[in-house]
């Protein structure tokens, strides 16, 4: 059960004080009855709601993908820089998501955003075994010894040994490297760390891959969109 007003203000009905005065009026119906108590505990899977004469729709959880830009924190709040949930429409925002684990602030690419707490504890759990693939730009060449390395479980500056990870080289010169990166864990600047346990520089991340999820291309940094019913079901498939 939950309160009325909390239930039509995540549907994006207004704020809890305008959804108070829209029930006095008698504009919101419950099972057939006039509600004008906003505080009503309603079951929203069961009940039927109506507003203004609208049967409202009612959804507990949302699912986006991000493309998040550099510059921005995988964070709900944070007291200098702008998050990712300060990038969202307030009709998102309503229902208080939370990134999907993190990526650093300056690095881009594939970010997944819910309200759904059991989701996101399996999602980033490393016991589950979700791969994340990273796209990355190294400052030197990378070769066979890096792979055998990083499949080995390399060791990080504060002592801890990574599980292991696959590394593949796109390109490599006496320039710098090109690389995919896939761990299953998710570290404080993991994949930066790693590099530099063998004494190298990422000057460019991007995440590419979230378990069985790819960045729609078409999405622009900064921008984001639910997640089709077909994404869904593979994510939950983990």
């Amino acid at each position: 059960m939950e309160r009325l007003d909390k239930v039509l203000s995540n549907l994006g009905y207004g704020t809890r004080k305008e959804i108070k005065v829209l029930a006095r009026s008698g504009e919101v119906e419950v099972d057939g009855k006039v509600i004008k108590d906003s505080s009503f505990q309603v079951d929203p899977e069961k009940a039927v709601i109506k507003v203004s004469g609208e049967t409202i729709a009612y959804r507990k959880y949302i699912y986006l993908m991000m493309n998040k830009p550099d510059g921005v924190v995988s964070a709900t709040f944070d007291n200098r820089d702008e998050t990712v949930i300060d990038l969202l429409e307030p009709e998102y925002q309503t229902f208080e998501p939370f990134p999907v684990g993190r990526l650093d602030k300056d690095t881009v690419g594939l970010l997944l955003i819910t309200n759904d707490g059991d989701l996101n504890h399996k999602l980033i759990s490393p016991k589950w075994h979700v791969d994340k693939v990273y796209y990355a730009e190294i400052d030197k060449p990378v070769d066979e010894s890096d792979i055998k390395a990083f499949e080995a479980g390399v060791e990080l500056d504060d002592g801890y040994k990574c599980m292991p990870a696959r590394l593949e080289i796109i390109n490599s010169s006496e320039h710098g490297a090109e690389v995919y990166v896939t761990i299953q864990e998710g570290k404080f600047h993991q994949v930066k760390r790693m590099f530099n346990s063998v004494n190298k520089n990422v000057v460019y991340l991007k995440r590419i891959k979230f378990g069985a999820l790819s960045l729609d291309s078409n999405l622009q940094e900064g921008e984001s969109r639910e997640l089709s019913n077909e994404e869904l079901i593979l994510l939950k498939q983990i």
